[in-house]
Formats: C-alpha cells, structure tokens, sequence
C-alpha cells in the first residue's frame, strides 16, 4: 500500500488538534491529529462530499 499523505483542514489553527484527511483515488481517509497511531476511519469520496456539504450547511 502506498504510504498516505495527510492534511489538516486549512481551517485548523496552527498547532491546534483537528481532523487529517489524506485522499487516495478511491478512499478518504479521517484520523484524529493529536493520536496519529490509533485506527482512521476510511469512507468513499462521495460519502465524504456528502459529508463536507452538510458541514458547511450547518456553519451558515
């Protein structure tokens, strides 16, 4: 498996615990950024998408 590249939130404030996502062409893969060696949660990108929109619903 090839190794995955993580991302905060461009959001995140600088040092600040927040979700990481890292993008493979046919997952997304969620970890919690202050225990980086526990599980991470992996949905398909149209569950993600999904995700995100209602997100940003709600913050409005």
């Amino acid at each position: 498996m090839t190794e995955l590249t993580w991302q905060k939130s461009t959001y995140s404030e600088q040092g600040s615990a927040c979700v990481e996502i890292a993008r493979t062409p046919a997952t997304i893969h969620v970890r919690d950024s202050k225990n980086t060696s526990s599980p991470h949660l992996t949905v398909q990108p149209t569950t993600w998408t999904v995700f995100i929109s209602q997100t940003a619903v709600q913050r409005h």
